[in-house]
């Protein structure tokens, strides 16, 4: 039930998008296009952008997103991480069930607060964690059970979206909430360092991550190279599997005996092919505003994702 009173069952969800910007394109074409769902407005401080947007998609554009309050249902948030509490927190109150686009927030405060406020509201909470609906991960589900060592590459050329935060909150954070999802122990020991060479930030780091069960994690992230590289590797026993989450395929290496009895590798090659890992995350979203189940990814895990990239930032200041 939304702020503006319970909507007739059956009736599409009326959903909206705080934040015309590159992303937030993205996230309005995925509305206007599921099914369910009717795309009510989009809203961006800059009006002649959302106007834009607005009348491609045929939808109502406003500077203001409170004005959007109280004629939807559901909100995407993807304005500037250092806008994501207001923004969310207000829509929340309202009633409105929320994505948040990663980061959750600026800092875990802000993060823990959003979090309380949607528990406390009795509201649906996501946060954007693209990466959870790659099919080059979820077609790994059952099979990665033991992990002993992970190393993640994500890599991209400079580029001025996303400098509002250092490259660990803008790309690492990603494999971190993998890494946290993929082992599940407690993280007993963090090594890490980081350069600022663009912005004034952090913009090339890596981190090495103990868990209490042996696992070791090695994630790179980099905003500032030539190419662009999204890449998973994990070994664990009888096992090896590699994963280009960017070219959504996967190559599985498993020990196996042959007929004689002696030990032989086997090497097995998955291409996925098109997928739209946005559009999958919009409709679980939507998912969960129409039936109440848990989302997919929780305000938690975005909390959780959040609090461990910090504590890389703090072992890199101590360094």
């Amino acid at each position: 039930m939304s702020a503006s009173g319970e909507r007739a069952q059956g009736a599409p969800l009326r959903a909206a998008v705080v934040g015309a910007g590159y992303l937030g394109t993205f996230h309005a074409e995925k509305y206007a296009a599921a099914q369910g769902c009717e795309l009510v407005g989009v809203a961006d401080v800059d009006l002649p952008r959302a106007r834009a947007l607005g009348e491609r998609l045929g939808c109502r554009a406003v500077g203001d997103f409170r004005e959007l309050i109280g004629s939807i249902d559901c909100a995407s948030v993807v304005v500037p991480t250092g806008h994501h509490r207001e923004v969310g927190e207000a829509l929340l109150r309202a009633g409105v069930d929320c994505l948040v686009e990663k980061p959750l927030a600026a800092n875990s405060g802000e993060a823990a607060s959003l979090v309380e406020t949607a528990r406390a509201g009795g509201r649906i909470l996501q946060v954007g964690h693209l990466e959870r609906f790659n099919p080059a991960l979820t077609r790994l589900a059952g099979v990665i059970d033991r992990p002993r060592f992970i190393e993640c590459h994500r890599l991209a050329p400079f580029t001025v979206r996303g400098a509002d935060v250092d490259v660990v909150r803008d790309l690492m954070i990603h494999d971190l909430d993998l890494v946290r999802l993929l082992v599940p122990d407690e993280i007993v020991s963090v090594e890490a360092v980081g350069v600022p060479v663009v912005t004034h930030q952090v913009d090339i780091a890596n981190a090495r991550l103990r868990f209490a069960g042996g696992c070791i994690a090695n994630v790179t992230a980099s905003r500032v190279s030539a190419k662009r590289e999204r890449k998973l590797r994990l070994f664990q026993p009888d096992l090896y599997v590699a994963i280009d989450l960017a070219e959504r395929s996967v190559r599985i290496c498993r020990r196996r005996v042959d007929e004689r009895g002696q030990p032989e590798i086997a090497w097995e090659q998955v291409d996925l092919g098109e997928a739209d890992a946005l559009a999958r995350e919009i409709h679980a979203f939507l998912a969960s505003v129409r039936t109440r189940a848990r989302p997919a990814v929780t305000g938690e895990d975005g909390l959780a994702a959040l609090e461990l990239a910090e504590r890389v930032l703090r072992v890199m200041e101590q360094g």
